[in-house]
């Protein structure tokens, strides 16, 4: 008698914790939503440039955490920050044969009153500590998702995403990220950044 009744109240307990998972599961799941994909999730929706505008600086940011410190690197040529400019979406790479040496991609805003974005980058000789940015890759050309890396010899590239074709091209720098050179076929597209990231240059 007791075997049996100790399996009925086994079965009882198991059954009602299935139903109430399945009550308190189909409570908290949300519901599933595609993405309205009538448009590109990139695009510079024909915007122009920002325009051309006096450039004002003030003093660069300089972090402390701790024993750490970090320095701004999208800073203008004498190493001060650009007032009302913007960056985001940072790629980093360093040098494996000299650890001085790094190179960042972002994306460019040379306004904040502008969506147009373009592909910024920085270079650095002394660890971080000082900042050059030359410019962005082509002047007025929409960009967006940059990947940056460094090969075995120091060799640094930069993937770019071209915003209005979602084509990626692939940039190569000799030195130390000061300039760079295009080395993909005009409009080619390529693996996006997790090829980069991959190790594919």
């Amino acid at each position: 008698m007791r075997h049996s009744t100790l399996l009925t109240l086994t079965s009882f307990i198991g059954l009602t914790s299935l139903v109430l998972l399945s009550t308190i599961s189909a409570q908290t799941l949300a519901p599933i939503r595609r993405l309205p994909l009538k448009e590109p999730l990139e695009t510079s929706k024909n915007m122009p440039p920002a325009p051309p505008r006096k450039i004002e600086t003030s003093p660069r940011k300089v972090s402390q955490f701790g024993v750490f410190t970090s320095y701004q690197a999208n800073v203008d040529a004498t190493g001060n920050n650009i007032l009302g400019d913007a960056a985001n979406e940072p790629a980093i790479a360093v040098d494996p044969t000299d650890g001085n040496k790094m190179t960042i991609g972002w994306r460019q805003f040379d306004s904040i009153q502008s969506d147009f974005r373009q592909g910024g980058w920085g270079y650095t000789t002394d660890a971080g500590v000082h900042w050059t940015f030359p410019g962005v890759l082509e002047p007025g050309v929409f960009r967006s998702d940059p990947v940056t890396k460094s090969d075995e010899i120091g060799t640094f590239f930069y993937l770019s995403l071209l915003g209005d074709n979602f084509c990626d091209d692939l940039w190569r720098s000799t030195n130390g990220g000061q300039s760079w050179t295009e080395q993909s076929p005009s409009g080619a597209g390529h693996g996006g950044d997790a090829a980069v990231r991959a190790g594919a240059p």
